[in-house]
């Protein structure tokens, strides 16, 4: 590829791999290695198996002149048994400095491997995100990444009640720029979720952090020398969730089952508490928004079983599968085996009993989303959408909305 002037990179790689089956253990991935003139950028993992797919991937600051891009099979990083692998092309994209995207660009995180995932196939950043927010002293971009699991932190079932996907989002890394375009603040999600001053290195522009906690915390410092930097996307997220990411993307949610999969955390109807999930198929994915302030929150799906039409609660009747965050959220319900498509949803409520609120509420404002997963696990059309104000008391009395409006 060819830069006229000082400009960010993007390739885009379209490749497969046969007998590659993200679910499979021996079988996970094959690994490519990609180099610019010859120094090595980032790792490509081929999580969608043996599917032609497009990876795009931030391959960093360049100036003028000719570069040449290779990817190569790294078999280091590979799978053992998978087959070959066929890289159908590769697209560079150059975002010149002028461009308006150049910024956001320009600081995105270089993320380098967890030392325990390193040939073990778990927990990859699967897609990079960021958002642009005026500020008072200029603008900030703040940037968070969508990893494949969760080796550590919240357990596969109440990942599910409370956000809706066995993924892990989370915010990396964030900056603050002035009107002038000079640097007023760095900031990173490090160990038990806080917010903590960069101090770390970059490359051009670009802070290199190091994922270092079971559940996808940051450093800005590590020695692990494989690296992921998947190109980041600009998402609005004003009356969404996080997942609508996932959603632009839905090969997240396959990739994510094949993993819990292999792992083991699917199983034939566990319990609630267990850890464990039945067959995601059986779930009903739920995007809803709510003012909420001191208050837990659940939702029921209606639908029918042998034994005629029920309802089935996100909170299985366990306190800490409740909601207990403001704005728009996911969760997930599972039917039992056979049960219709539900039609009808409701929300109940409860106070927190630690809620440092005075006058506790909750009022639903939207219900964006419902929908199951395909044979393929990849979201099914929604069926469902609704806004309004839904006003709920504090003692666990359901507000229901059918879907036959």
């Amino acid at each position: 590829f060819v830069v006229e002037r000082s400009s960010e990179a993007i390739a885009t790689v379209r490749a497969a791999c046969e007998r590659c089956d993200w679910g499979a253990t021996t079988r996970e991935a094959a690994a490519l290695r990609v180099s610019v003139d010859g120094r090595y950028r980032t790792h490509v993992m081929l999580t969608q198996g043996d599917r032609e797919a497009d990876y795009q991937v931030l391959l960093g600051r360049y100036g003028g002149g000719s570069h040449r891009v290779t990817v190569d099979v790294d078999p280091s990083q590979s799978s053992p048994q998978v087959g070959a692998v066929r890289v159908a092309r590769v697209d560079v994209t150059v975002v010149g400095s002028r461009n308006p995207g150049f910024e956001a660009l320009a600081h995105a995180p270089i993320l380098h491997a967890r030392p325990n995932t390193i040939g073990h196939f778990t927990d990859v950043p699967l897609l990079m995100w960021y958002e642009a927010t005026p500020t008072p002293h200029g603008r900030s971009y703040r940037y968070s990444v969508v990893f494949s699991n969760e080796d550590g932190g919240t357990a596969t079932d109440r990942l599910m009640a409370t956000w809706g996907r066995t993924t892990d989002i989370e915010f990396v890394y964030g900056i603050e720029i002035d009107e002038a375009g000079r640097l007023v603040s760095e900031e990173f999600q490090g160990p038990n979720h806080v917010m903590t001053p960069f101090r770390g290195r970059h490359e051009a522009s670009h802070p290199l952090e190091w994922t270092v906690t079971d559940n996808n915390m940051v450093s800005d410092h590590g020695t692990t020398t494989m690296r992921y930097a998947p190109a980041p996307e600009r998402f609005d997220l004003t009356d969404v969730s996080r997942e609508v990411v996932m959603d632009a993307h839905p090969w997240t949610y396959r990739v994510s089952t094949q993993e819990m999969m292999r792992e083991g955390k699917i199983a034939v109807d566990p319990p609630p508490g267990s850890g464990t999930i039945p067959d995601p198929h059986r779930y009903v994915f739920v995007e809803a928004c709510s003012e909420l302030a001191g208050v837990r929150l659940s939702f029921g799906v209606r639908a029918t079983t042998a034994q005629g039409a029920q309802w089935f609660d996100s909170d299985r009747g366990r306190d800490e599968f409740r909601i207990v965050r403001s704005g728009c959220f996911r969760g997930a319900v599972p039917l039992p085996a056979g049960a219709s498509a539900p039609d009808a949803i409701r929300f109940r409520a409860w106070p927190q009993p630690d809620a440092k609120e005075r006058d506790p509420a909750v009022r639903v404002t939207r219900v964006n989303r419902v929908f199951t997963l395909g044979d393929d696990f990849l979201p099914k059309p929604s069926t469902f959408q609704w806004m309004g104000s839904l006003s709920l008391t504090l003692d666990g009395s359901p507000r229901e909305l059918s879907f036959l409006r």
